[in-house]
């Protein structure tokens, strides 16, 4: 069998979920990590090779799909259209306000290319998108809900490390149970986003540091915290190592609402992820979606597409008359 041939470029936490995605995989094979450090200083966890990321184009023909790493505020809008200009490309780019303008950018110099990518593909923008779309279809007068954890944000743990005074910090976002139960018994209920989410916050600060002020400056932070019940905890960084070193995470997506001639009978959707990694989930999703990308190219689609635009068979290994047979 020929394998579909797979880059990586970026690796941290993302670039080596999807390292270790493909060994996972019996029908791709990863070329090379390509990094904006010297390749010289990366070990990978596999032995593959490294390149620097400006090798890309002179590594464009040995790869099928180069699957983006990077981040979402300042990496994937710059390196997603600029790479698509060499290679076939799938990225997690997550900010949903976002996404038409890096589809734009991207679909423009996917078709300038002859290319193909699929953007946003991880699971929130991905898999809840997907799930958001199929309840909406099916129950058309009813009523969507999204609640995230427990998990860490990564992005907000970010933003209290740079507090001054603070050394470390992990933040978890965790849905209320009592919003949980009234989406569940198909309530519906008007819900602000304090009802629906706390946040939870462990610092490691500097020594002498003025914790009062940390803790405010926490809970004060404009389009992090301001909007929620938030509870920060002062802890040693032995502690911080030894309880919060992982990076787990999920969600879930609700469609609530009626049908019937009189709404007499009510329906609940819902879907849940549990996830111990949030890096290697997403990872995962990113590796199903390079195959898609793979299969597609070959059919002759070009220009950005979205985890809307294709049908799940494409991110399947097996065949359509094995997933006829397997699955319906």
């Amino acid at each position: 069998m020929e394998k579909i041939r797979i880059g990586i470029a970026g690796y941290g936490n993302l670039g080596r979920g999807v390292e270790s995605a493909l060994l996972q995989t019996e029908d791709m094979e990863l070329v090379g990590v390509f990094t904006r450090r010297s390749p010289d200083s990366l070990c990978t966890q596999t032995g593959a090779p490294a390149y620097k990321m400006e090798d890309v184009p002179a590594m464009a023909e040995k790869m099928d799909v180069l699957i983006l790493c990077g981040g979402s505020a300042n990496d994937l809008p710059e390196q997603t259209p600029a790479l698509v200009q060499y290679c076939n490309v799938v990225d997690s780019f997550d900010t949903h306000a976002k996404i038409p303008q890096h589809f734009a950018a991207v679909d423009k110099a996917a078709r300038e290319s002859g290319r193909l990518a699929v953007i946003s593909a991880g699971w929130d923008p991905g898999l809840f998108s997907l799930n958001r779309a199929y309840g909406q279809a099916v129950l058309p007068q009813c009523s969507d809900y999204t609640f995230w954890g427990k998990g860490v944000s990564q992005g907000h743990s970010d933003a209290v490390r740079r507090i001054p005074g603070v050394l470390d910090a992990r933040q978890y976002t965790i849905p209320v149970d009592a919003a949980l139960e009234q989406v569940r018994s198909g309530a519906e209920p008007k819900l602000t986003t304090r009802q629906k989410h706390t946040r939870e916050c462990f610092v490691v600060a500097e020594a002498g540091a003025d914790l009062p002020a940390i803790e405010t400056a926490i809970k004060t932070m404009p389009n992090y915290f301001d909007e929620y019940d938030t509870t920060v905890h002062f802890i040693s960084q032995e502690e911080m190592d030894r309880e919060h070193k992982g990076i787990p995470h999920g969600g879930m997506v609700f469609r609530t609402g009626c049908t019937g001639l009189k709404g007499e009978n009510r329906h609940v959707i819902e879907y849940k992820l549990t996830l111990d990694s949030n890096p290697e989930f997403t990872a995962s999703v990113l590796t199903a979606y390079a195959r898609a990308v793979y299969r597609l190219y070959q059919e002759g689609q070009r220009g950005c597409k979205t985890v809307l635009d294709i049908g799940p068979g494409y991110l399947h290994p097996q065949s359509p008359e094995e997933l006829r047979k397997n699955l319906l």
